[in-house]
């Protein structure tokens, strides 16, 4: 299933633009675009719901038509509890967290520790929880902690721009991951001379324009057959108005969203 990220609507719903999006109008445009998919992802008020808060959220998904998933950050017990009461809430089936956030870097054992505390819990829910591939941690760790657990609710959210920064190359990180990929951040990625030609900047482009192997990564992923949900991204950096950067970032959007269902027919 193709979906949309906060992240998609990372200025748009921004304070430093006026009129800033809600949730509630992202998921609005989100259903406007035909996408059936919504992850709310770092969403920091979403922890601080209510419970009619919660239900009318719900309610609006279902209104709109709207599968739901959650995104959070660190591996930390309380946090994960935290989402996954979150989730069953609100009937998201899946959790996106990261190994790492902030200055809080647990090592392999604690957090494998961490994780065998937790992870039956979802299993008891059928939630999914799934960690990001990141620069901080390397895919190989990241791999190693999810195979030693081996619980089919534990998996990976792979996002190979982002190992990018470790040296880690795009290609070798999906081949490494692709068992246990459990969602898809679809973000494609381009570098550019910073300045004009001083040092280089690492920033996304709609899908298709930049360096990520669509193509390779979807024949290898099979997401359809195995139900990985790809989820729009990006990362565009702030122009020099408010009205350019979300003018723009709705474009990107589209674009990405079009070149996916081309890509899959039958989304």
């Amino acid at each position: 299933m193709i979906g949309l990220s906060t992240y998609a609507y990372f200025w748009r719903g921004s304070d430093r633009v006026p009129e800033a999006m809600s949730l509630d109008d992202m998921l609005r445009d989100t259903a406007r675009q035909g996408v059936r998919l919504f992850q709310i992802c770092d969403y920091a008020p979403l922890a601080d719901y209510s419970d009619e808060q919660l239900v009318a959220l719900r309610g609006l998904a279902d209104e709109l038509g709207l599968t739901l998933e959650l995104g959070t950050r660190g591996t930390g017990p309380t946090v994960l509890r935290t989402y996954l009461r979150l989730a069953v809430a609100l009937r998201a089936s899946l959790v996106r967290s990261m190994w790492t956030a902030g200055d809080d870097r647990p090592d392999a054992i604690e957090t494998d520790r961490r994780l065998r505390e937790v992870v039956p819990e979802y299993e008891e829910a059928q939630v999914t929880l799934a960690l990001e591939t990141y620069e901080q941690v390397t895919s190989t760790e990241l791999v190693a902690v999810v195979r030693s657990i081996g619980s089919d609710r534990l998996g990976i959210v792979l996002d190979p721009a982002n190992t990018v920064a470790n040296l880690e190359h795009p290609a070798d990180v999906t081949a490494r991951c692709a068992p246990f990929v459990k969602n898809w951040h679809v973000k494609d990625f381009a570098f550019s001379r910073k300045d004009g030609w001083v040092g280089f900047a690492l920033t996304s482009t709609p899908l298709g324009e930049g360096r990520l192997d669509y193509d390779g990564m979807l024949a290898l992923l099979e997401p359809e057959a195995r139900g990985i949900n790809q989820v729009v991204e990006h990362w565009l950096p702030w122009q020099d108005d408010a009205e350019t950067t979300t003018r723009l970032e709705a474009e990107w959007t589209t674009l990405t969203i079009d070149h996916l269902r081309k890509k899959n027919s039958n989304d």
